[in-house]
C-alpha cells in the first residue's frame, strides 16, 4: 500500500486512471488518502477515477458484445463465474451493474456477461455511468474522511512488513473460497 501511495504522489492521476480503468479500488482509496495529506486534489481524483472506470466497464461490455469469438478461449475456464454473473444479473437486475464495482472477481466479468446478452446498450451506459460516479465518490470521499485512520494503518504495515502479506493472502484465500463455493456444482 505504501508503494502505491508513493507512486500515486509521484505519477498521480496517470496511475489512478490506468488502475481505475480496470476497476481497481486501491488507487482511488490511495488518492483519497493523498488528498487528505494534501498531495493530490480530491475532486480531480474522483473525476479521473470516475472517467476511467466508466470507460473501462464500457470497454468490457463492448468486448463481450462484439468480440465474443476472441474472448471465448480466455473465459472458458471461468464459465462458472460467468454463469454466476448471469444468475446475479437475473436476480438483481440493473442493481448488479452498481454492486459489481465493489466485488472483487466480478467487476470484470459482469460487464462482459452483460455484453454477451441482449441488454440494451444505452441503458447499460446510463446505469454504468451513474454507478461509476457513485463508486468514485463513495470511495474517494470515504477514504478522504478516513485519511487519518488509513494513514495510521499504512504506518502499522510499514512497521510490521510481515503482517501485510499474511493479511493480503488471507483476503485472497477468502475471496477464492467464496467464488469456488458460489460457482460449485450442486449435488443432487
Amino acid at each position: 500500500m505504501e508503494d502505491i501511495i508513493n507512486s500515486l504522489s509521484t505519477y498521480g492521476y496517470i496511475i489512478l486512471f490506468a488502475y481505475s480503468f480496470g476497476g481497481g479500488m486501491v488507487a482511488i482509496i490511495a488518492a483519497g488518502v493523498l488528498s487528505y495529506a494534501g498531495k493530490m486534489d480530491l475532486t480531480v481524483s474522483i473525476i479521473v477515477a470516475f472517467s476511467a472506470n466508466a470507460i473501462g466497464s464500457a470497454f468490457l461490455f463492448y468486448m463481450g458484445r462484439y468480440n465474443k469469438h476472441i474472448l471465448m478461449p480466455y473465459i472458458k475456464k471461468h464459465r462458472r463465474k460467468l454463469a454466476l454473473s448471469h444468475i446475479l444479473m437475473k436476480k438483481y437486475g440493473d442493481k448488479i451493474i452498481f454492486l459489481q464495482k465493489f466485488i472483487y472477481g466480478l467487476k470484470t466479468l459482469v460487464p462482459v456477461t452483460i455484453g454477451l446478452t441482449k441488454y440494451p446498450v444505452v441503458k447499460f451506459h446510463i446505469i454504468n455511468t451513474i454507478s461509476a460516479g457513485l463508486w468514485a465518490c463513495i470511495l474517494g470521499v470515504g477514504s478522504y474522511l478516513a485519511g487519518d485512520v488509513l494513514t495510521r494503518i499504512a504506518a502499522y504495515f510499514t512497521a510490521n512488513p510481515l503482517f501485510a502479506p499474511f493479511l493480503l493472502l488471507s483476503i485472497i484465500a477468502l475471496l477464492w473460497f467464496y467464488l469456488q463455493k458460489a460457482t460449485q456444482k450442486k449435488r443432487q
